[in-house]
């Protein structure tokens, strides 16, 4: 029941942005974020509710379901360019490599919450406010403005995560995990990021378990 639930919440928001994607104006890459920030917030917290395995299945359909959505370009507010379509395959990918690897759900739901929170406010950032201040890393466009909001989201994920867990993981949270994903987030381009922060996240933490 709860993987059901799960599937339907995912579905009901790929929709409802779809319909506001094809009939609106608004900047792709902004539909697209929402869509990852929503979905990323709310795979966040499934280990609560659903089993390591449950997760992992679902994580395979999802990866099924992108890899046919960028073929046939089904999902609009997903894909800016079905040809180049690694970020959201690699999104739903990494779903189930979390779920094999975070020793505890809180890892689980930190490390998904830097992809939703931490790699979604960037984008917004950069898109809203990053035109003067943009850089190039291996050809890709940053900016300052993304790089900080991607900063501070992660400095916030690593408060809440310090504050709600019982783990001595003060240093290595508060110091260490929002500098290495910032740079990672930065570095790791054309998509890459969606797999490499994530998981660089989870196995910091775990160190600290």
């Amino acid at each position: 029941m709860a993987a059901i639930f799960a599937v339907a919440a995912v579905f009901v928001i790929l929709v409802s942005v779809e319909v506001v994607a094809r009939t609106t104006t608004l900047h792709a890459e902004l539909t697209r974020k929402f869509v990852h920030m929503a979905v990323g917030t709310f795979v966040s917290f499934w280990p609560f509710f659903m089993s390591w395995r449950q997760i992992a299945l679902l994580s395979v359909a999802f990866f099924l379901v992108v890899l046919t959505s960028a073929k046939f370009t089904i999902f609009r507010s997903i894909h800016i360019d079905s040809k180049r379509a690694t970020g959201e395959t690699l999104f739903a990918l990494v779903i189930g490599l979390l779920a094999a690897i975070s020793s505890t759900k809180w890892i689980f739901a930190a490390s998904m919450l830097h992809l939703a929170l931490g790699d979604g406010f960037a984008a917004v950032a950069g898109v809203t406010w990053g035109k003067k201040n943009s850089y190039k890393v291996f050809g890709r466009t940053k900016s300052v403005a993304g790089t900080l909001a991607f900063f501070w989201v992660s400095l916030a994920i690593m408060g809440a995560y310090v504050l709600y867990t019982s783990v001595p993981a003060g240093f290595i949270a508060l110091a260490l995990v929002p500098l290495v994903a910032t740079v990672t987030e930065n570095v790791a381009v054309n998509g890459t990021d969606n797999l490499a922060m994530p998981l660089l996240v989870a196995l910091l933490l775990s160190l600290a378990v």
